[in-house]
């Protein structure tokens, strides 16, 4: 059975990418008759059109939509078998690409990255910051190599490595009744008008599962949410409610940005789990629990 090349796969990508034969054949350094021929040459492999040739510019068929998407995950393989090859036995050396979640991001990484430059100075980091769902999303697909995320989630097709537990506090306005208790429940923080983060961002659920609270309804909370920690620590800063806070945001001096007050909370057990999670089957395990194992440093 013929299979497509790699050269195929990427002058589909390229087409993808680029919207013109003439611009994709001149990001890939060939003449445009040579990346034509290898697009006629991957149609016949596949036995079907994988473009429409249109006067607009290309346009991927239904074959075309799902080789790309097939040809991406095996590209992104083949570039990770050259990078291990290439560092095999140096680990954390040359290109890695790590997912972060805007919850840790500003708060753990300017005290990692030095000790990371210190102590591997081959490794070319690229960070993506984002949220769970889509991190998870681009693992999978190889489009990143780790992620360092929140839990509990739904970790189906990872393995992951601890880095610590983070604690949930509660904020309050410093003029507010509750400033001036040693701890708040998570009953009367929901009676005194809670604001969460919007939806997608998992320290929403992980704040209302840690306290056993319900997500509150949207007539009741008159669509209040917060698009970042920074804005919601302001919002409570201006008296608008309360919320609840990871103890890493606390540490590296969020709560200061606005008059409130952090106050532990009466529950069993109200934090997240850090980790530093990675695809399950890819070879980034040893990496992945070398930078766990850093971060925990930091």
């Amino acid at each position: 059975m013929m299979l497509p090349t790699l050269r195929q796969l990427q002058y589909l990508k390229l087409l993808a990418e680029q919207g013109s034969f003439g611009r994709a054949a001149e990001a890939a350094h060939v003449t445009q008759p040579t990346l034509s021929a290898g697009i006629q040459e991957l149609e016949r492999t596949l036995g079907a059109p994988v473009v429409d040739r249109a006067r607009s510019g290309v346009i991927l068929t239904s074959v075309g939509e799902e080789a790309l998407r097939r040809a991406t995950v095996i590209l992104n393989e083949a570039e990770e078998l050259v990078e291990a090859a290439k560092n095999a036995g140096q680990p954390l050396t040359g290109r890695f690409r790590l997912g972060v979640i805007p919850t840790i991001a500003p708060f753990l990484l300017p005290r990692a990255l030095p000790l990371l430059r210190d102590q591997f100075p081959k490794l070319r980091l690229f960070l993506r910051e984002d949220l769970t769902q889509r991190l998870i999303a681009s693992l999978k697909a190889g489009q990143l190599d780790a992620a360092l995320i929140a839990l509990p989630y739904d970790m189906a097709g990872l393995n992951w490595a601890h880095v610590g537990e983070d604690e949930l506090m509660a904020a309050v306005p410093s003029s507010h009744p509750l400033a001036r208790q040693e701890s708040a429940s998570p009953e009367a923080m929901e009676r005194e008008g809670l604001i969460l983060l919007e939806d997608g961002h998992c320290l929403r659920e992980h704040a209302l599962a840690a306290c056993g609270l319900k997500p509150p309804k949207a007539a009741e909370e008159e669509s209040f949410a917060a698009t970042s920690l920074p804005t919601l620590v302001q919002m409570v800063g201006s008296g608008l409610g309360v919320t609840f806070l990871p103890a890493m945001a606390v540490d590296a001096g969020l709560a200061r940005a606005a008059p409130i007050t952090v106050r532990p909370i009466d529950a069993e057990h109200p934090s997240r789990e850090i980790v530093v999670a990675w695809r399950a089957g890819s070879n980034r395990g040893v990496e992945g629990k070398l930078l766990a194992e850093t971060l925990r440093a930091a």
